[in-house]
């Protein structure tokens, strides 16, 4: 079982810091590392895709130029998405799991994030052709030299996982985990972290409550505005609030690359929903009362 307390409870995704988002330069970077670690955040979240294979890269210039000590923070990175992109073209997108590649790959981020170790290498998600005993030999591998320290995945339902740990132990699992998409929470996917003692992360934790303006929206939106003077919160704690007290202990994975809404997100940790504010915000999310 992995230390979960060896990473904070709020993650910062790195996704949107290089060229599918801000675009930071590498003084930017080093800026948003130092704040980051100054307000309490020390894990960040890549993937080799991120940037059409660039960000992994800028962030490493950022984090050497901050002089952050390693032992500071914590990595965690995935492989295995295959885009048709200009650094890496494809005929098609796919996914690429053998042990010669995840080697390649894993080498190459720890190139990239200019940094010895990964703290947690994931599968980013699962492939039709996923091979279990050629996954253990090259993470056997890969831990014994110390290249990484941690293996999950991200996305695998929990026979996905199952058929995994047939030759591997797989120590978390990154989904997506809202109040707008919250179907982990029925399907078995967060009750196999819990049972199985997985380190349950959730990507795009605010779901699509400032990207829609559907039906649901409208209804949550109707529920939370009264909720946000109660608990003397914004709508994103309170988004973050409702994901914090699941009793997965997810851990939200915050895209944002802005200061002011990374140092909010740390205040839902303080939020404590009341029992039926969470279930009415779970109702207006699903159209109806609980069965």
């Amino acid at each position: 079982m992995i230390n979960n307390a060896r990473y904070s409870r709020i993650i910062a995704g790195a996704m949107t810091w290089g060229q599918w988002g801000k675009g930071f330069n590498h003084e930017e970077v080093s800026d948003l590392i130092k704040y980051c670690l100054d307000i309490g955040i020390t894990t960040f979240d890549h993937a080799d895709i991120y940037g059409g294979y660039t960000t992994e890269a800028d962030f490493g210039v950022g984090f050497k130029h901050s002089r952050v000590k390693r032992e500071n923070v914590q990595f965690i990175s995935k492989c295995g998405i295959q885009l048709d992109a200009e650094a890496r073209p494809n005929k098609v997108k796919h996914y690429e799991y053998s042990r010669d590649y995840i080697m390649w790959s894993v080498e190459r981020s720890l190139k990239n994030l200019q940094t010895d170790y990964l703290d947690f290498l994931l599968l980013h998600r699962p492939s039709p052709l996923l091979e279990p005993d050629e996954i253990s030999e090259v993470i056997s591998r890969l831990v014994k030299e110390g290249k990484i320290k941690n293996f999950g995945v991200s996305n695998f339902t929990p026979s996905q996982i199952a058929m995994l740990e047939t030759s591997v132990t797989v120590a978390a699992n990154q989904v997506e985990f809202s109040l707008t998409a919250n179907d982990v929470m029925f399907d078995g996917t967060l009750d196999d972290c819990i049972a199985n003692k997985r380190m349950a992360m959730s990507w795009s934790p605010l779901g699509s409550y400032f990207k829609e303006k559907n039906p649901q929206v409208k209804r949550i939106r109707k529920v939370i505005n009264p909720l946000m003077e109660k608990y003397d919160a914004s709508v994103d704690q309170l988004l973050l609030a409702w994901i914090l007290k699941h009793p997965s202990k997810v851990y939200p994975v915050v895209g944002t690359a802005t200061k002011s809404r990374l140092k909010d997100a740390l205040r839902a940790m303080e939020i404590e929903l009341e029992l039926q504010d969470w279930f009415m915000l779970l109702e207006a999310s699903q159209g109806q009362e609980v069965p």
